[in-house]
């Protein structure tokens, strides 16, 4: 399945029926007056999140969403069905913008929360609702009214209790399939991975989710390699684990240059909890891995971790640091004592 996290969609909702003019006409009844009833309510628009996508793919093959028409008013004081309202389906992370593409309408972030975003016209009144004493016959019937109609822009931020960020070519996919069932496309080239990926991980009993974002680029903050629209979906993560490529020849300002993005994007990410870690160190000596280890850990002022995603060397010691983390946010006071890093 192809990943499409912004596209822009049509909605309308229903127009109502109109009210009806009609007469009792019964035999033995000759005065029966007016019997037209209103006309149904237009269907509505309504926006649900759900689990089962993590696309916004199918809006791009059908952008445009009308709900049902509400039908006529009838004589006998029928009045006309509503019309059939439309569920549109998204996936839960989506937020939903005017057609200005900045101002925020919706934020799906539950499972099963509904919003209506387009409510159905009303029906207009048959003749009978304008019967009086002074006006016995009337002939008088209003249409319905008209359905709203707008155009919305969808943009899906993943929802993952870890993401992984780092420059192109890190080992972020190598990671995200080893340590998960996920099966990313992994190179030996930059930008190897051009969407995110998301990965059930188990560890220790319990599993959480991690995000796998396209390699960032220095300017991502701006736009840069449709950074802010990687980044966007490492918002809604409770943790970032931040990779750096043990091979490259500077890996303290490797560091600071995805650093500074992220500080710069906003959003909150400068303020979640993050994780540093030096992968590939099955490509290193043990001299080298001490060395920028301590490079590292210099310039981002905390532990950093060290791996290897295809040797499998120091993946439980990141797992149990990562679960400890995800559970010290989730709830800080809580944590148990056996999953501290």
């Amino acid at each position: 399945m192809k990943f499409l996290d912004e596209t822009k969609i049509f909605i309308k909702s229903g127009d109502g029926g109109s009210g009806c003019v009609s007469f009792r006409r019964e035999k033995n009844i000759p005065f029966g007056g007016p019997d037209g009833g209103d006309g149904g309510r237009g269907g509505d628009v309504v926006l649900e999140g759900v689990e089962q996508f993590n696309t916004l793919i199918d809006f791009r093959y059908k952008q445009h969403l009308k709900a049902g028409r509400g039908r006529d008013g009838m004589g006998k004081n029928r009045s006309g069905p509503k019309g059939a309202s439309i569920t549109i389906k998204l996936p839960v992370g989506t937020q939903v913008f005017d057609e200005d593409k900045e101002t925020l309408l919706v934020d799906i972030t539950e499972m099963g929360q509904r919003v209506v975003i387009a409510d159905g016209g009303d029906g207009g009144h048959g003749n009978t609702h304008f019967k009086s004493s002074t006006n016995q016959a009337p002939r008088r019937a209003d249409p319905g009214y008209p359905g709203s109609e707008r155009w919305l822009w969808l943009r899906l931020k993943l929802i993952a209790d870890a993401g992984l960020v780092g420059l192109p070519n890190a080992g972020k996919s190598t990671l995200l399939g080893a340590v998960s069932r996920a099966h990313p496309k992994i190179g030996s080239y930059p930008f190897t991975t051009l969407h995110p990926n998301l990965g059930v991980v188990y560890a220790r009993g319990s599993e959480f989710v991690v995000a796998d974002i396209p390699g960032l680029i220095e300017g991502a903050s701006e736009g840069a390699g449709l950074g802010t629209r990687f980044l966007g979906h490492v918002e809604r993560c409770r943790v970032l684990v931040h990779l750096v490529d043990g091979t490259a020849d500077d890996v303290a300002e490797a560091y600071r240059v995805i650093r500074h993005e992220v500080d710069a994007y906003g959003g909150g990410l400068s303020e979640k909890r993050e994780l540093v870690v030096l992968t590939k160190s099955d490509s290193l000596s043990a001299e080298a891995i001490e060395e920028k280890q301590s490079q590292l850990a210099e310039a981002c002022g905390a532990d950093v971790g060290v791996i290897s995603a295809v040797s499998g060397d120091g993946l439980p010691v990141l797992l149990d640091r990562l679960l400890a983390t995800i559970k010290a946010e989730i709830a800080p006071d809580e944590v148990s004592e056996a999953y501290a890093p």
